[in-house]
């Protein structure tokens, strides 16, 4: 007899294709994902939960390192809505800093002139030439401003079809006005508190972009240089010999420096030398940083080749001789101390020159004068780069603006440090990073950049009699009046016609570091400022999540900020997620050219998919790209669409109270389990664990219960008791799974559950592992495991013997312990049903369960 079974609710042909153009609109005119302010407002704390979400850098395209991080983000938010809470899942576009002015640069071929004024009608070449052309600063803000509108609308369409649940009314720029009055106020309540403070000071500096930079921003880098054996003279005739890498800041240096305990240079420290080229006269002193198997062990301290230089020079209170400019080249003037004919003519050899070009010169002087000893012996050895930056770094003397962080005050540090210890990391090891960084920290929080697109310093300085300013005396804006561009605008009590003119005013002409404004991502989307009402009822939030790799830089100047600034954490939570890796194990990144661009990952294997393969990654685990999981998940998300056919074509659902049959209840006993499970690592901020639990359930599900149940469900065998049982438990399994899955694969589930529930699937209970057990009475798990078992021995021997599926079995005989056996027999008539099994005989023995099937001969 043929049999046509026609779903109720699906269509004839589910296909996963479009779904995520569908749904994402639905989801937006439905608001499914809209936060509820006036809910948060007048309800409890803990009705909400928000998410501290990492705005991502507008500076071109993101890649599937993006995909992979989000993804994690969006299951626990989808997870905590369906557990009921109110979810703060705001988004925000970092784009302000050095990123956005490079891209800016290159895509309209300009760079910019802050001394040139305002063209109103300027508009950027068609096609940029090798020679960038120069702009005024507001032309060049103008143009960031509009390039990071057009991505910033690329990247929310890319995130929506990826299916981030994010509510995208809730959205801020890390340039926009209320960002950047929110910077300005907590700078402003620093600057109040003595927590931020302006300092002359050697400064890391880049030469490329001609601005400062963070301990928290370098990067070593293996370099190819050379030691150079440089000959000093000593009072006595003596020619003391030093080693270094930099023999062009011989012009530079202050002192030799060698280890206390080394008695080779005992009779030295306390003495002076004189330096070749130059005959300056420069101390030898003793310091417990020298090594004295390094090289002579005797060190040249230059102001400043490095930051032991500067440790050097500051504790032992040397003199200061600057020769490297802002823009990488040597100096025009001799610096102090270099007074003879002969040392400032051998300057004059150096000024202007590259650190590079200095060098060969300072090299070629030495070979001629005699006081290089032997040839220059190649080194590989660490270099520091800025992280965005192609040259090494120098540092030179800047006067800077500073936020204390620990760095220089102990008590600070440890105050940081049982912030890290209070909040919850996931995964905990992730701590490490955290109070590594702390405590290796030597200095203070450098925040000033000498940049255009960025949030302005607010403060001006008077001018005196001669046009000096007064940085002690700075000017502060009107809270109210923020934000303010001290380069455009006047501080209260002056005119603009005073600026820059004795006894006036002037701007100060720096931006903040990209980090102090992401550092106040909570305070800028709960609204501090603006909504200090909803603020109250977001913060501390529930979760930051991030990759480990900016620990020490976006987490703990976010947890500084908070700190000082609100005495708390800035969130409860901590979810870490780690790199994605190309084939030869190395990161993924713009940077490093080794990128996918998801675009073309989502539409060829489907969200659900891409999504599939980022929540199986452990957290805070690096990950291999891996296009075969994106399949695996694809064959997934195809089977949850068949088998929800199935399901709701077998008739409708009797209502979950008609499950009674021992296996089917036993099915839901399984099922409680796998729920409680998944809950817990949900719980525990573990997505992979909870998706690798649901998927376990759901193939059990599919191979051996749907298979088991089939023949009953459609009424072939059994009563119609026995038949409602069966698809009560069908449909009881299938919703539950649903939901298991909707936080990993949310377009798929939707589909499905479209197909028999009204609303959405991700605004729908969280299953309840109570419910399912109420159900499921005192039924044994184990009946479906053993009925499972059995079965799969059938299947087994039809496909050795290369027989149908749906080929007969004369007979099965069982050999098990007697508990076993029981379960079998509470299960045995779907078992025969389902492997169209003939007899069965069981047989009561000691060990594992042992099945011997005898097959019908063919016909």
């Amino acid at each position: 007899m043929t049999r046509t079974h026609r779903p109720s609710g699906a269509p004839d042909k589910p296909v996963l294709d479009g779904l995520e153009q569908y749904w994402s609109r639905r989801w937006e005119e439905d608001g499914v994902y809209a936060f509820d302010a006036d809910a948060a407002r007048t309800g409890p704390r803990d009705a909400v939960f928000s998410i501290d979400t990492p705005p991502p850098t507008v500076s071109g395209s993101l890649h599937v390192g993006h995909v992979f991080s989000y993804t994690h983000t969006d299951t626990v938010a989808r997870y905590r809505r369906m557990r009921g809470k109110n979810v703060f899942y705001p988004m925000g576009w970092d784009d302000n800093g050095l990123p956005t002015e490079r891209r800016v640069q290159n895509h309209y071929g300009v760079r910019c002139d802050p001394a040139l004024p305002h063209d109103p009608d300027f508009t950027p070449p068609e096609r940029p030439g090798k020679r960038q052309v120069p702009v005024s600063r507001r032309t060049f803000i103008e143009l960031c401003e509009r390039l990071t509108a057009e991505d910033e609308r690329a990247f929310e369409d890319l995130w929506r079809t990826l299916g981030l649940s994010v509510d995208w009314s809730r959205t801020y720029r890390t340039i926009g006005a209320p960002a950047r009055a929110a910077s300005q106020a907590a700078f402003l309540d620093d600057l109040a508190r003595g927590d931020a403070y302006l300092a002359e000071a050697p400064t890391l500096w880049d030469v490329t972009f001609r601005t400062a930079v963070a301990q928290a921003e370098l990067e070593d880098r293996e370099r190819p240089g050379a030691y150079h054996r440089i000959g000093f003279h000593a009072p006595d005739g003596r020619t003391v010999l030093v080693d270094t890498t930099r023999p062009e800041l011989l012009p530079a240096c202050v002192a030799l420096v060698a280890h206390p305990d080394d008695e080779r240079y005992r009779d030295l420290v306390g003495g002076r030398v004189r330096t070749p080229l130059f005959g300056v006269e420069v101390p030898v002193v003793a310091h417990h940083l020298a090594a004295p198997d390094k090289g002579t062990g005797l060190a040249m301290v230059c102001t400043f080749g490095d930051t032991t230089d500067v440790t050097w020079w500051r504790e032992l209170r040397l003199a200061t001789r600057p020769v490297i400019g802002w823009d990488g080249r040597f100096l025009p003037t001799a610096p102090s101390g270099l007074t003879s004919p002969a040392a400032r003519a051998a300057y004059a050899e150096l000024a202007g020159a590259t650190a590079h070009t200095a060098r060969e010169r300072v090299v070629a002087l030495l070979r001629a004068a005699g006081d290089l000893h032997g040839e220059p012996r190649p080194v590989t050895h660490a270099v520091k780069f800025f992280e965005k930056g192609d040259k090494p770094l120098e540092i030179v003397t800047t006067r800077q603006w500073y936020l204390r962080n620990g760095g220089r005050d102990e008590r600070l540090r440890t105050e940081l440090l049982a912030r890290g210890a209070e909040l919850q990391w996931h995964p905990p090891h992730m701590k490490v990073r955290y109070d590594n960084w702390v405590g290796g920290l030597n200095g203070d929080w450098l925040i000033s950049r000498q940049r255009f697109f960025g949030v302005p310093i607010p403060l001006w300085y008077p001018l005196d009699g001669d046009g000096r300013p007064d940085h002690g005396r700075p000017i502060v804006p009107d809270p109210a009046a923020l934000p303010v561009d001290p380069s455009a605008q006047t501080p209260p009590g002056y005119d603009e016609h005073q600026r820059g003119k004795p006894h006036g005013f002037t701007g100060d002409p720096d931006v903040m570091d990209t980090w102090a404004t992401s550092s106040l991502t909570p305070q800028i989307a709960g609204g501090r400022r603006t909504d200090p009402e909803l603020f109250a009822r977001v913060f501390p939030m529930d979760l930051r999540p991030q990759a480990h790799e900016i620990i020490r830089t976006w987490l703990f100047a976010t947890v500084v900020r908070a700190h000082t600034g609100h005495g708390s954490l800035p969130w409860r939570h901590a979810a870490i997620s780690g790199w994605i890796l190309d084939p030869d194990r190395k990161k993924m990144s713009k940077s490093k050219g080794n990128a996918v661009t998801p675009a073309d990952l989502l539409d060829r294997h489907g969200s659900d998919a891409v999504r599939y393969w980022a929540a199986s990654a452990r957290p805070g685990t690096d990950t291999a790209f891996d296009t075969g999981q994106m399949k695996i998940g694809r064959r997934l998300a195809t089977k949850l669409l068949n088998v929800g056919k199935f399901v709701l074509g077998i008739g409708a659902d009797p209502g979950a109270r008609a499950a009674a049959e021992p296996l089917d209840r036993a099915l839901l006993a399984a099922l409680a389990t796998a729920v409680d499970e998944v809950t817990a690592a949900f719980e525990a901020f573990d997505h992979a664990r909870a998706l690798e639990r649901a998927e376990q359930f759901f193939w059990h599900f599919c191979d051996d219960y749907v298979e088991l149940v089939k023949a009953r469900a459609y009424g072939d065998h059994g009563d119609a008791a026995a038949r409602d049982s069966a698809r009560a438990a069908l449909h009881t399994a299938l919703d539950t799974v649903v939901r298991l899955f909707a936080p990993v694969l949310p377009f798929v589930t939707e589909e499905v559950r479209s197909w028999y529930a009204d609303g959405s699937v991700h605004r729908a209970a969280w299953p309840s592992a109570a419910a399912l057990r109420a159900l499921a009475g005192d039924a044994d798990p184990a009946v479906l495991t053993t009925a499972g078992e059995v079965i799969a021995h059938v299947r087994k021997a039809k496909s050795l013997a290369r027989l149908s599926l749906r080929a007969e079995v004369g007979a099965v005989e069982l050999w098990a312990p007697r508990g076993t056996l029981d379960r079998f027999a509470l299960a045995e008539r779907d078992v025969r049903a389902a492997g169209r099994v003939g007899t069965v005989s069981a047989r009561e023995a000691d060990g594992e369960l042992r099945v011997e099937v005898l097959l019908t001969p063919f016909h």
